[in-house]
């Protein structure tokens, strides 16, 4: 296979364990060869079998992250797009099922002429073909390979990194390594053999790593990096140190530091266009590292216990649109994760939530925490106490207003409870359809949709303020990505609006059906639910606007709680007799 691709190329692998922040590597690489003034794409190559995310435990893999044009993606992905400020599309995540169902696909049409097809060379020059799609048009697309290089499912995408650099010639790509160098508690001492051996097995591939990027507790010294220098033949000056940092957006910085940009483009003979600037970058994370207020927010969900373990990745999108939203507002967002489940044991408890700023319920699928998700719902609501529902959290705020305000007892999801006389959130006719003949995709709104906002709202206010907004015919627009099945049933949205609560915003289906998107009740602080995520659009330096709404209004309920602290400190300090006249 002849590459005809101008495209330069940076590889990233890991050496000795997963889990040691490739992505942000990969990211920040990204953002500085961006910053240099390059068009860059950044590529994940997950070796698991399955062919994308879409069904993997958020448990277990993390959360699931939705591409504009309908992609179920690693988390990583969102990383991605959170550092280089851009969209990128679902081509961009490469599994190792989607290589073998491509070519067991072409073998079944007969297009390899007859030929054994083998791992080599019909796998590899997949793997190829796919980065080569995923990279055209860029100057330099930053490939992570996800895993470890001692890892046998990685073979074929090292093998094709090899065939890359053997197609494009040295300066074509550079490899980096990304490893751990640990420091035992028993010893003190920071040890260079885990290192050494991930370094070994990258040259059982045939692969001499250009960059080393030394992960570590603390900062790499002079002589681990000799040792490291010494064993791998690679430059002093292209060991890395990669310490360890309070916020993930600092490492595009500290690889500003030490240069790590001007030396990738020295390997791959591009000239240093113009030196980055990162200020406004570095604003925002002094903002996040020493914000100058705090507000304290909940996440009420499910997805939380795998085990002993807390998996907070489930939601990791949004404690970044969470902090995303405090930077610009010189803000700490203190996070909280309950378990909706323990509302459902014990109702009581939800008074818990008084002592929050703000409440999130995100989104999810299924029954489990539902009730309890409902009981937090109602408790915000009653007590004004600013509240954000995505997704799942929309559709369970239509279920407590429909239930507690408009009387309809057991209204319902129909994903909860089939036989609910009140279903307001339910599957559109055509959906039922699609679902009675198993095509479950034709069921499940993927990626990005467009939405008409209704002009006084809360909602158009923020999108209008962030300059969100798209003026077309007459109609405000503005976009968000998605991912779900179940809608508000348009035969209850005049009822809900008749007690009170505001549709801001809604999408058009080609048939006429109008889907509602955003929800407000304009009588509360801040009780805003939209069924996107939002939390896919926001970004380091461009928060997203629903969230910098919400933590505005958690602002102001800190201030308020801390006014009514200060009352009850007086009366209690106070004569009986005195705090009695008070009360």
């Amino acid at each position: 296979m002849k590459s005809h691709n101008k495209t330069k190329f940076v590889v990233v692998a890991g050496g000795v364990i997963s889990g040691v922040g490739k992505g942000v590597v990969t990211a920040s690489v990204g953002k500085l060869l961006q910053e240099h003034g390059y068009k860059v794409t950044l590529i994940k190559i997950d070796p698991y079998i399955n062919f994308d995310a879409g069904t993997l435990r958020p448990t277990e893999h993390g959360e699931v992250w939705v591409t504009n044009d309908g992609g179920e993606i690693n988390q990583d992905l969102g990383t991605y797009e959170r550092f280089l400020n851009t969209d990128i599309p679902k081509k961009n995540n490469i599994t190792t099922g989607q290589i073998y169902q491509a070519v067991l696909d072409k073998e079944r049409k007969g297009e390899y002429l007859g030929q054994t097809v083998q791992f080599i060379p019909h796998i590899t020059d997949e793997v190829v073909r796919r980065i080569q799609g995923a990279s055209e048009g860029y100057d330099i697309a930053v490939i992570e390979i996800g895993g470890t290089v001692g890892d046998y499912e990685n073979v074929p995408f090292l093998f094709a990194a090899k065939t890359l650099e053997r197609q494009l010639g040295s300066s074509g790509l550079a490899h980096i390594l990304v490893t751990y160098l640990p420091v035992p508690d028993h010893i003190g001492e920071m040890k260079t053999k885990p290192t050494q051996q991930a370094i070994r097995q990258l040259g059982q591939e045939g692969i001499i790593p250009d960059f080393i990027i030394c992960r570590s507790h603390y900062a790499l010294d002079e002589v681990r990096k000799k040792k490291i220098e010494i064993f791998s033949h690679v430059p002093l000056e292209n060991i890395i140190a990669a310490p360890d940092i309070e916020s993930v957006y600092q490492q595009p910085v500290e690889f500003a530091q030490q240069k790590l940009g001007e030396k990738i483009l020295e390997h791959l003979q591009l000239p240093v266009n113009k030196v980055p600037d990162l200020t406004k970058w570095q604003e925002r994370v002094a903002s996040l590292l020493a914000p100058k207020k705090r507000v304290s927010i909940a996440i009420v969900g499910k997805y939380l216990d795998i085990g002993s373990y807390s998996l907070t990745d489930s939601y990791i999108s949004i404690c970044h649109a969470l902090l995303h939203a405090g930077a610009e507002l010189n803000t700490g967002v203190d996070i909280t994760w309950v378990d909706s489940k323990q509302y459902e044991k014990d109702p009581r408890s939800v008074e818990q939530l008084a002592r929050f700023d703000g409440v999130i319920v995100p989104g999810g699928f299924g029954a489990a925490g539902v009730d309890g998700k409902m009981v937090a719902i109602s408790y915000v609501r009653t007590h004004n106490i600013p509240y954000l529902g995505l997704c799942y959290g929309l559709q369970l705020a239509i279920i407590e207003f429909a239930r507690n305000v408009c009387g309809l007892r057991d209204a319902h999801t129909t994903e909860v409870d089939a036989t609910t006389k009140n279903p307001v959130i339910s599957l559109l006719p055509l959906q039922q359809e699609y679902l009675e003949d198993h095509k479950y995709g034709g069921t499940m709104r993927l990626g990005s949709y467009t939405a008409h906002l209704r002009e006084g709202t809360k909602v158009f206010s923020l999108y209008d303020r962030a300059c969100r907004i798209v003026k077309t015919n007459g109609s405000y627009l503005v976009t968000e990505r998605h991912r779900h099945r179940y809608e508000v049933n348009p035969f209850f949205v005049s009822q809900l609006e008749r007690y009170g609560m505001i549709f801001s915003g809604y999408t058009v289906r080609a048939d006429g059906t109008k889907l509602m998107e955003f929800i407000e009740l304009p009588e509360h602080p801040y009780f805003v639910a939209t069924q996107a995520h939002p939390e896919f659009t926001s970004r380091l330096t461009n928060p997203n606007p629903l969230f910098y709404g919400f933590i505005i209004a958690a602002q102001q309920q800190s201030i308020m709680r801390s006014k009514e602290d200060a009352r009850n400190d007086f009366k209690v300090s106070l004569p009986k007799s005195v705090v009695q006249r008070v009360i």
